[in-house]
């Protein structure tokens, strides 16, 4: 796990990224392993029908994925950016918590293109969705 140091500068760098934070989406774990998100369910992220609009879980995912493809960039390091350039997510069930909880693998590393999978779950447990996202880093 990050050091209280490090996740702090990790969640400085990603505090830019205003959607995420605007929704409520949390940087909650950081390790080389996984990156962990939260969302704390709101009126706000809810859809007409009273579940958790799939924009909200996505977003959440998507920050887990951001967060996961560019820790060597928010901790300083001279690596380019990298950006989703497909993502597919599927959706299995509506959550019952109160929480949403977001967290990445990385499946795959290259110098350009890499792949990961997040695991969104509500508080309770249940699995939620599951997202693939596929980086593409563009060197400085």
């Amino acid at each position: 796990m990050a050091s209280e140091c490090d996740i702090q500068k990790i969640r400085s760098f990603f505090a830019a990224d205003r959607f995420a934070a605007e929704a409520g989406v949390t940087i909650d774990e950081v390790s080389a392993e996984h990156v962990e998100c939260g969302l704390l369910i709101s009126p706000r992220h809810l859809n007409a029908a009273g579940s958790v609009q799939g924009g909200a879980i996505f977003t959440l995912a998507d920050l887990a994925f951001a967060v996961h493809s560019n820790l060597e960039l928010a901790l300083g390091g001279e690596t380019g950016v990298t950006v989703g350039q497909s993502n597919s997510i599927s959706y299995l069930r509506a959550p019952k918590g109160q929480k949403l909880i977001a967290r990445s693998a990385c499946l795959s590393r290259g110098r350009h293109v890499s792949v990961y999978r997040v695991d969104i779950m509500d508080d309770l447990g249940n699995a939620v969705a599951v997202m693939i996202g596929n980086g593409f880093t563009k060197q400085n």
